[in-house]
């Protein structure tokens, strides 16, 4: 029977000059994966094929960003003290992205590049959903690399092993505890929900940035109870650690946008393409005619 889990004893490779850290390869594949369904249901809806790659051009920069900084205003312990090496601030490789705040600067990122492709922003963020959420699925493998953001104590069959010699082990405690393996909840809840996903949009036909909503709804009720039993330090607001504020706000825009766009567009979606772009032929005709 198992007992625990092991964490693995490394966290990149070296091949020859160059120092592959699993952190950022389980990220770069996270994001390939989300290209791919991405882009296959984005094709499947009208758009030329290949176009969310531009699209990802702009989106995934902007997320890596906003990531690291609201990483590191929200811990800021972690890098400001004394002694600190600030440079460790652009050390993305060691970990710490905050997914919200990757959300919010690649959702600006992403809609410079829907607006040069001509598309619909809520059509592409609805395709993109279950990918975006694929893509962080496959990115928590990084944490279980770095062994970072586990949880309580427990001594439940699949507890997570973590050396007392890391320097994320919390103080005080005894060798030989293991931990609540956050990372992997996080993992599992999140791959359920592209499920969930995928079977709304087939069943519900959830246009008009409704999917996406529910992406944001059903990551956040999952984050809220994740971050309620994980121990890394974090900044508490009112009681509460500051991602779980940030996914209580997660839901309530979610909801607002589903609220919104289902009051506002009820009809169905018939392209994604910008209304400008497929209305330009009929425009310039009803123009001729009222001449």
């Amino acid at each position: 029977m198992i007992s625990a889990i092991p964490s693995p004893e490394i966290s990149y490779i070296d091949l020859g000059p160059l120092r592959l850290h699993f952190y950022a390869l389980f990220i770069l594949t996270g994001i390939v994966l989300a290209v791919i369904l991405s882009d296959y249901r984005l094709s499947r809806r009208g758009a030329e094929k290949g176009v969310i790659l531009d699209i990802a051009l702009w989106a995934v920069p902007f997320g890596i960003l906003g990531g690291r900084i609201f990483h590191v205003i929200t811990h800021p312990r972690d890098y400001f003290y004394q002694g600190a090496d600030l440079l460790a601030i652009f050390y993305v490789w060691e970990g710490g992205l905050a997914i919200y705040g990757a959300l919010i600067l690649g959702a600006v990122g992403a809609y410079i590049g829907v607006r040069q492709a001509g598309l619909k922003f809520w059509s592409v963020a609805d395709a993109m959903a279950p990918g975006i959420l694929l893509a962080q699925a496959i990115g928590r493998l990084g944490n279980y690399f770095n062994q970072e953001l586990f949880g309580q104590p427990t001594d439940l069959p699949w507890a997570l092993e973590i050396p007392s010699s890391n320097p994320a082990y919390p103080q005080g405690f005894p060798d030989g505890i293991t931990f609540h393996p956050t990372f992997a909840y996080e993992m599992l809840w999140s791959l359920t929900g592209v499920l969930v996903l995928l079977l709304l949009d087939r069943r519900l036909n959830m246009r008009f940035g409704r999917l996406f909503g529910a992406y944001l709804v059903i990551y956040s009720v999952g984050r809220a109870w994740i971050e309620s039993i994980r121990i890394d330090p974090s900044e508490i607001v009112l009681g509460l650690r500051i991602n779980i504020w940030s996914a209580i706000v997660g839901i309530i825009i979610g909801l607002t946008i589903i609220i919104v766009q289902r009051y506002r567009h009820r009809g169905i979606e018939t392209s994604v393409f910008r209304p400008q772009k497929d209305a330009e032929p009929e425009v310039e005709e009803e123009s001729t005619e009222a001449k």
